[in-house]
């Protein structure tokens, strides 16, 4: 018989990053929302029987709107012990900031950064700039998408592998394209579908990030949600890696 213990925990001060158009201050004569909006989010599992393991996430993400100006920052981080041992520990990071060109376009920013003792690639950071388009942004429905050149970091992680079985080692510093798409939907009030995903192109490899969640209200405080985090890369330091990396969550979320 095995035992499930399954607690997740969300402070939300705002709706979803990139959920809400920035426009220039003074269009509008009614006091403006605050500029500032928060999140934080914390899951735990714990696997007891025939299965030993634990698992913590958790995420802390703010947004800053003023004017033509949108900043926003994110952190998450995945830990993961089975039988008493640490399987999977890694963080990942981003920061952007926006200026708005007129209604639909804007020029952006973006470092996005990971860290992982597990995977392929111990450490993968990018800085990008380019232009955003807003396809659509109405209260039910967010589609944007970004193009743009930057600069990649690369680390293979070298540790997980014997050196007799390295394809490459060199630490990866190259110029890339990255492209990426963020989408929100309400199909329902009390049901939002998210997704992002993006695509990082330089001559070494290309990664593939992939964000999808699915928040359902089950009362005005609290909800379900479900998300799945993936990593792929077209090339590896060595073949017996894996070129996909995937986190899959569920939580609660009590939101105030």
């Amino acid at each position: 018989m095995s035992k499930k213990l399954l607690f997740g925990l969300v402070l939300l001060a705002s709706p979803a990053v990139y959920a809400e158009e920035f426009t220039p201050s003074g269009d509008s004569e009614e006091t403006p929302p605050s500029p500032l909006k928060t999140e934080v989010e914390f899951g735990y599992q714990a696997h007891s029987g025939n299965t030993d393991s634990q698992s913590l996430n958790a995420r802390v993400g703010a947004e800053y709107t003023e004017g033509r100006h949108r900043t926003n920052g994110e952190w998450k981080y995945y830990q993961l012990y089975k039988n008493g041992e640490e399987d999977k520990n890694q963080q990942n990071y981003l920061l952007q900031t926006d200026y708005k060109l007129g209604p639909r376009t804007y020029l952006y920013g973006n470092y996005n950064g990971f860290t992982s003792r597990y995977s392929s690639y111990f450490e993968d950071h990018t800085i990008s700039g380019g232009l955003g388009y807003q396809l659509f942004n109405t209260d039910s429905l967010l589609l944007e998408a970004e193009l743009g050149p930057g600069f990649r970091y690369q680390e293979p992680n070298v540790d997980e592998i014997d050196d007799d079985e390295i394809i490459f080692k060199d630490i990866v510093k190259e110029a890339i394209v990255r492209g990426n798409i963020n989408f929100s939907w309400n199909p329902l009030d009390n049901l939002t579908v998210a997704t992002k995903l993006t695509v990082t192109a330089g001559q070494s490899n290309t990664r593939l990030d992939t964000e999808l969640n699915v928040t359902n209200d089950i009362t005005e405080t609290i909800a379900l949600k479900l998300a799945y985090d993936s990593k792929y890369h077209t090339k590896v330091p060595s073949p017996t890696l894996s070129k996909r990396d995937s986190i899959f969550t569920v939580n609660l979320l009590f939101a105030f």
